[in-house]
């Protein structure tokens, strides 16, 4: 048995333990965790740094050093993150419709841990965490395997988790980190049908599309976010330039950063200028159609096609002019990854329009894509953000990873 089948064969036994578990011991082996973080940040830093350096020294552009870099704030922002999933209800043991058959029979759902879950990722250390802690909460062992530029943080940061859950009275292989970050993990990982019941698949579209090509276990694909704001012709000027430039400059290395802006030509000449004028605070490069470069001038590059299927996590932007709601909905169901897409509009009908023609796991309507995210819904913490249309889309709370079984409860009936 190799490496990383041991730790599929450990997280299985794991997951047993975890399906039974009560909330108030899975709870209090998430304060235990809380509690460890803040009381190791140090350790946590020091191990970071070693990541941070590196990625210095290989060329990590700023945009991604932010995603890995961990600093106090950062720590006590997760730890609160872990305290926040500990206050949420237990999805796990919920019976619905409990409903009696003519034989006399009551038949419902109870819903149920999903087994052992793996997440590939890459290197949003907060990650590792945040899946930990919802997995657990849900009754779930998971196995992580982030990227090499994380591997210093994520070594840190499971060995905490892991001491603290064995602590808590849990078994400590609840939660495990891959040791090889290779390519070779990736497809051990996607041929664990012996131990894995569900893999998740974060980070870029490279990795994604290989994971979802060649699993054998089943796949929930998340992360690319080609997203979309899109200036209609009511649109309040003011109010589309601070969502824009929110939407693109909050945090650019995100999967919710706006991508590519749309403008209604009836409002181009008179919203370019000064959404530019707001960009430019940030230094964003913008890449625009023609009627773009003829409005805005030569420090707007010529956009092309290839630009609109690109996720930049980067200051850029692609632009786009267009003739009205019919061209901008067409544009981005072509172009988007259907994770979110946004209208700025006072036109109630091109509004309802947006949101029912928009094939996306978020729509939005006078406000910036920036919200998509676990906690800003209200579901905590989040293991991702599903781009498909399985029972899990959009952000991925604890409700999303579980699953259901049949109850019958009879008093002698046979068929």
């Amino acid at each position: 048995m190799t490496a990383i089948e041991t730790q599929g064969a450990r997280a299985k036994s794991a997951a047993m333990t975890l399906m039974t578990s009560s909330t108030k011991i899975k709870n209090a082996a998430l304060i235990h965790i809380a509690d460890a973080l803040e009381a190791n940040k140090q350790v946590i830093i020091e191990a970071n740094k070693l990541d941070m350096d590196a990625a210095r020294e290989n060329g990590m552009s700023p945009s991604l050093m932010d995603r890995l870099m961990l600093d106090s704030g950062r720590i006590d922002a997760i730890a609160d993150g872990v305290r926040e999933v500990a206050a949420l209800t237990d999805p796990i043991g919920r019976i619905d419709k409990l409903d009696p058959r003519p034989n006399g029979l009551l038949i419902g759902r109870k819903t149920v841990p999903l087994g052992v879950i793996a997440i590939i990722y890459e290197s949003r250390t907060n990650v590792t965490v945040d899946a930990a802690v919802l997995c657990l909460k849900a009754g779930n062992a998971v196995i992580l395997r982030g990227g090499k530029e994380a591997f210093n943080s994520n070594n840190a940061l499971v060995d905490i988790m892991r001491e603290a859950i064995k602590a808590a009275g849990l078994p400590e292989d609840s939660v495990s980190l891959v040791q090889d970050t290779t390519r070779d993990s990736v497809n051990a990982l996607m041929n664990m049908t012996e131990y894995v019941d569900l893999l998740i698949a974060r980070g870029g579209a490279g990795l994604i599309n290989h994971v979802v090509a060649n699993s054998k276990v089943p796949v929930i694909e998340t992360g690319v976010g080609i997203c979309h704001v899109y200036v209609e012709s009511t649109a309040d000027l003011n109010m589309a330039a601070e969502i824009t430039f929110n939407a693109k400059c909050r945090r650019v290395s995100v999967c919710n950063a706006a991508e590519t802006l749309l403008v209604d030509r009836a409002i181009a000449h008179e919203f370019l200028p000064m959404v530019k004028k707001l960009l430019d605070t940030k230094d964003v490069e913008l890449r625009g159609c023609a009627e773009t470069v003829n409005i805005l001038g030569e420090s707007v590059k010529p956009v092309t096609d290839e630009d609109f299927y690109t996720e930049f996590l980067d200051y850029i932007l692609a632009v786009k002019i267009v003739a009205g709601i019919d061209e901008a909905i067409e544009h981005i169901n072509k172009y988007g990854s259907k994770h979110s897409e946004a209208i700025v509009t006072n036109d109630y009908t091109a509004s309802r329009r947006f949101m029912d023609e928009i094939d996306a796991a978020a729509v939005y309507v006078n406000a910036s894509t920036a919200f998509t995210d676990g906690g800003e819904f209200g579901l905590g913490a989040e293991i991702g953000i599903s781009t498909q249309k399985m029972h899990a889309r959009g952000p991925m709370g604890l409700a999303q990873l579980t699953s259901s079984k049949f109850v019958i409860y009879g008093d002698g009936q046979v068929r």
